[in-house]
This record gives structure tokens, C-alpha cells and sequence, in this order.
């Protein structure tokens, strides 16, 4: 990406990154936790939810995060169930936002394909930007599905698990951020995108069903 893209899509990932977070809050709000809202981050404001490292590793490393946004299940009626959906309303979220997106995409491309075929660098650069913002949706989606503590993914799977598997599992979430930071450094340190091998037949596949592209 060039610096001009970084400049425009930061606002744009922020957003999607807030929109995850708050779909959390606001699940778990539904489900009778109002943790989230009483620690004032049932809001969009992205000043309320961004994380800078995390911000920061999603231009250079490619993998991104923002503050977690607190949940206490002993407030829900079910515990594991209800777990699993406050869980699931990030990546949602992320997979409604790139639907909504990929609309505007194709609307895009229908009136200014004429141009964009022609290569005009205007029309170019805001296709591209529409694509990437598409693109990172569901990548953020798809990530946060990886059934690694503390990801999404581990507390989805957890609603399907006996009580008993249920607790051995999430007890792991320290060491799975240890092995979840240490997949980051490799990838990072020596150019492996061990994520990109897991995420990007699902990324492709889907991007090619909302866009009619891949990469």
C-alpha cells in the first residue's frame, strides 16, 4: 500500500475495528451484561476503543486489534451460550460491514467502469480503496474466528463444548496469547504469514462471492 492508501484507510479501519468492539458491548448489553456500557464502551467512538499498538501492527504486520471491550458472562442467563454470541457479533460485524462495502463497490464499478478500464489514476484509487476496505473486513472476521484463546473464534467453539471441556479451555487464554503473540513475531521476524495460510482460501473465496475479484 502506498502512503496515500495508509492515509485513508486508517480512518476506515479504525471505524471497522470500533464497529467489531462495540458489536461486542452491545450483544453482551442485550444478553444482560452491561459491563461494557457502565465502562463507557457501548459507544462508536473510536477514541473509546483504539489501541495504538494494535493500530500499528496492522499497517506494518499486517494483524491488528483494538481494547478489548469488557464482558462479565456471570450476568448472562447462559453462560457459554450467550458467551458464544457477544463473541460472535465482532466478526459479524466485520463480514456485514465488507457486504455493505462490497455493494458500494459494485455500484462504483458499474458507473465508473469506463475509467477505471482506462486506468484514470482518481477513479482507480478509490476502487482500490473500496476493495481494501472490503478486503480488511473480512480478514479481521475471518481472523478473529481462529479458535485460538483469546480470539473470538475460542469462545464461539466454547458454546459447543461440554461444561467441563468448556473451563479447560478457556483456562488456556494466557498461553494461547503467548502462542497468539508468538505466531506474530515469527510471521513478522522471518516473512512467514503463517495467518495468511490459514485465512486466505475462506478471504479469497469470499472476496471473489462479494467482489468478483482476489488477490
Amino acid at each position: 500500500m502506498g502512503f496515500s492508501e495508509i492515509l485513508v484507510l486508517a480512518p476506515i479501519l479504525i471505524i471497522s475495528l470500533s464497529v467489531h468492539e462495540f458489536s461486542h458491548g452491545l450483544v453482551a448489553y442485550w444478553l444482560g451484561d452491561d459491563t461494557a456500557k457502565r465502562a463507557g464502551r457501548l459507544t462508536l467512538n473510536p477514541l473509546s476503543h483504539l489501541d495504538i499498538l494494535g493500530l500499528i501492527a496492522l499497517f506494518i504486520m499486517k494483524i491488528g486489534w483494538a481494547k478489548p471491550v469488557p464482558i462479565n458472562p456471570y450476568n448472562f442467563q447462559n453462560f457459554k451460550r450467550d458467551t458464544a454470541l457477544s463473541a460472535a457479533a465482532g466478526p459479524a460485524s466485520n463480514f456485514i460491514m465488507a457486504i455493505i462495502f462490497s455493494l458500494i463497490f459494485k455500484g462504483y464499478v458499474s458507473v465508473f467502469g469506463d475509467s477505471l478500464m482506462m486506468g484514470h489514476s482518481v477513479s482507480v484509487f478509490i476502487g482500490r480503496i473500496l476493495f481494501l476496505t472490503i478486503f480488511f473486513n473480512l480478514a479481521l472476521g475471518l481472523f478473529n474466528l481462529i479458535p485460538i484463546p483469546p480470539l473470538d473464534g475460542s469462545k464461539i467453539l466454547g458454546g459447543f463444548l461440554s461444561d467441563n471441556a468448556y473451563f479447560k479451555y478457556t483456562a488456556q487464554e494466557k498461553k494461547g496469547m503467548i502462542i497468539f503473540m508468538g505466531i506474530i513475531l515469527i510471521s513478522y521476524v522471518f516473512n512467514i504469514p503463517i495467518v495468511g495460510y490459514i485465512i486466505m482460501p475462506p478471504l479469497n473465496f469470499l472476496l471473489r462471492l462479494l467482489t468478483g475479484m482476489t488477490l
